[in-house]
């Protein structure tokens, strides 16, 4: 059976692990709404973190509403993503769109994030 959970494993929760994941970038998936900076982690799973500043979405209930949405769409889709530490770092207008559109944005960069991953892989091997 798939776990579907989002326990305290799969986040990225000391200053120390954000640091290693701005230290040492492998992986970039920028978007015009938001970046993913993304590092190996050694790991069998995926792990999260976010980085969303009032600069680019000024209202608490928006920031944590797309905090809300990219981490359902992380659980959802933990099983494919590979095993790496990533920040999600909000850019200026994510805050403007819709539920629905965000959910698709987060889509989009699990699949770019999965490419990229596998690319950066066989280079270093």
């Amino acid at each position: 059976m798939t776990e579907f959970g989002y326990p305290r494993q799969l986040r990225l929760l000391t200053a120390g692990d954000f640091q290693k994941v701005f230290d040492g970038v492998t992986v970039k998936v920028p978007d015009q709404k938001i970046l993913i900076l993304a590092r190996h982690n050694g790991l069998e799973h995926p792990r999260l973190g976010f980085v969303i500043s009032k600069k680019n979405v000024r209202r608490a209930v928006k920031r944590n509403h797309v905090r809300r949405i990219i981490r359902e769409s992380f659980r959802l889709n933990q099983q494919n993503l590979p095993p790496v530490d990533m920040i999600i770092l909000a850019r200026p207008g994510l805050g403007d769109i819709s539920a629905c559109d965000l959910h698709r944005l987060a889509e989009k960069c699990w699949s770019r994030l999965n490419k990229k991953s596998k690319h950066v892989l066989n280079k270093q091997d």
